[in-house]
């Protein structure tokens, strides 16, 4: 065959540099779109960010003026002509700034009135009484192994004892629970203690271990390097008052059957211990008031907070969709600068402006291009579910992302973008636009519900069950069969993990 030319007409999708930008603008979380438009002002000089309050305080001047004329116009008519004067106008506005800002105190005020001072972070060893106020007002971001070494800062060591308690702490997790034995704790801390003194020949022995052990285990939070549940239940029951109610039988209980008590066969418990349903009442509340995980008393994690993309309202009756005004900014193109590509400059300096200037203006389409795929995927998710923000989670039709993208006329992958690590703010709550995606379980009539619904379900029955006899998961596949919903055991159990549920054997309660 002769080679030969042909032409041939044909349509293809480029990804421009344009088009991959508003892609990946689609897909940032907040933070990350934040970020990235904090880049685009810092390496863009024509970019700039729109200054709300020039706008509001624009609108804000324009109204004052609008009032004036209109207290002027009838001042004028009540004065039969005469000019008002602005001295009470000036009397006002110099009140008004001598209250935000005093010159000097009252005489009948204090410091403190005025002054409210911060309690600063103590390091170990020079913290006093006010660093255990701040650990209890919550007032300080220390973990659980600072406030120990705080503790055994202040508490009369020696030097082998202090060396003791460093490996101690050091063994310590985040639950509060000692992870290594005393032998362990003996072995390192003798090693060490050799390689420091040479001269010293004596041994550490156990049981210097074991009572430093013992001091630490009074530090708090009370029962903190216990080595078991066991150990640490039968610590806390030792600082509380002798005449406690049922303290011996608690005691008593825990120490010979705390194998029984982790299966909550009371049957047996009572059978063993002779005591009747009432009486064993009153121990499991008093064990109930216990902390099993003392280390969690210390919060030692840091309050994560979302940032809605979109707010969800109802106004008269209908649910309304809007953007969140304060996770993007109002972005614009600097006039003064983008002015010079068009004067009498060289081709260097007018191509440095024009395509900054271009660069700017894809900029500020992409972002309006992913307000508005935002909000209208929002909108037609909203419509999908209204009886869910009417009713709650039991009323939450199944959806999948196909279901979206057929409405707005996009491709699933696009969808996909939009509700990944977006998030909805509701008079139900905060949530992601995952959520609001499920799959769906036939019912006997013929229609379908959805996993949220189930889940939902699940939760409601739970609630309401008897704590003497929970519901087994075959019982519950039971009651929602009854309801026309046929979910097997096995989804059953599956859904009750998701919602952190115990099985029926560990929900089993006297009270």
């Amino acid at each position: 065959m002769k080679p030969s030319l042909q032409l041939r007409m044909s349509q293809s999708l480029a990804m421009t540099p344009q088009l991959q930008q508003a892609i990946r603008l689609l897909q940032l979380s907040t933070l990350e779109l934040q970020q990235e438009i904090q880049e685009a002002l810092d390496s863009n000089p024509l970019l700039e960010q729109e200054d709300p309050h020039e706008s509001l305080s624009n609108d804000t001047e324009s109204n004052a003026a609008h009032d004036g004329n209109s207290h002027d116009a009838s001042s004028h008519d009540s004065n039969n002509g005469d000019a008002p004067t602005d001295s009470s106008q000036i009397e006002v506005g110099d009140a008004l700034a001598s209250e935000s800002m005093p010159d000097e105190l009252p005489t009948d005020s204090n410091w403190d009135d005025v002054y409210t001072p911060q309690i600063q972070n103590h390091s170990s060893g020079s913290a006093g009484i006010d660093g255990l106020d701040q650990v209890y007002q919550g007032e300080t971001s220390e973990g659980l192994y600072e406030h120990l070494m705080w503790q055994m800062e202040l508490t009369p060591f020696s030097d082998i004892d202090r060396a003791i308690a460093i490996a101690i702490i050091d063994g310590i997790d985040d639950h509060g629970y000692l992870n290594q034995s005393c032998e362990e704790i003996l072995n390192s801390v003798d090693i060490d203690h050799q390689e420091v003194d040479h001269n010293n020949d004596a041994k550490i022995e156990l049981d210097e271990v074991e009572a430093v052990l013992k001091r630490i285990q009074h530090f708090d939070p009370i029962g903190v390097a216990a080595r078991s549940l066991q150990e640490c239940l039968l610590i806390q029951l030792q600082h509380l008052p002798e005449n406690t109610p049922w303290l011996t039988e608690c005691q008593q209980i825990i120490h010979a059957h705390m194998d029984l008590l982790g299966n909550r066969d009371y049957r047996q418990l009572g059978r063993k211990t002779k005591l009747k349903e009432p009486q064993l009442k009153e121990i499991m509340q008093l064990i109930q008031s216990l902390e099993p995980r003392p280390g969690n008393v210390i919060d030692q994690t840091e309050g994560l907070y979302v940032i809605p993309d979109v707010l969800v309202k109802k106004k008269n009756n209908q649910w309304v969709v809007e953007l969140n005004p304060d996770i993007v900014p109002r972005l614009k193109v600097n006039n003064d600068y983008s002015n010079l590509a068009t004067g009498n400059r060289n081709s260097s300096d007018g191509q440095f402006v024009r395509t900054h200037v271009q660069e700017a203006k894809w900029f500020i389409k992409s972002l309006e291009s992913r307000n508005d795929t935002l909000l209208k995927v929002t909108k037609s998710i909203v419509q999908r579910q209204v009886d869910f923000f009417d009713y709650g989670d039991e009323a939450m039709k199944p959806m999948v992302l196909n279901d979206i993208a057929e409405e707005v006329e996009m491709h699933e992958s696009t969808i996909s973008r939009v509700t990944t690590q977006k998030f909805m703010h509701t008079p139900r709550g905060i949530f992601e636009l995952k959520f609001f995606f499920s799959s769906h379980v036939s019912t006997d009539t013929g229609g379908e519900c959805s996993s949220t619904a189930i889940r939902a379900l699940i939760k409601k029955l739970v609630a309401a069950e008897n704590v003497s006899k929970p519901l087994s998961d075959s019982k519950i596949a039971d009651l929602l069969a009854d309801q026309g919903i046929k979910v097997a055991r096995r989804t059953i159990a599956k859904y009750r993990e998701a919602l952190s549920i115990p099985p029926s054997n560990q929900r089993k309660s006297l009270l």
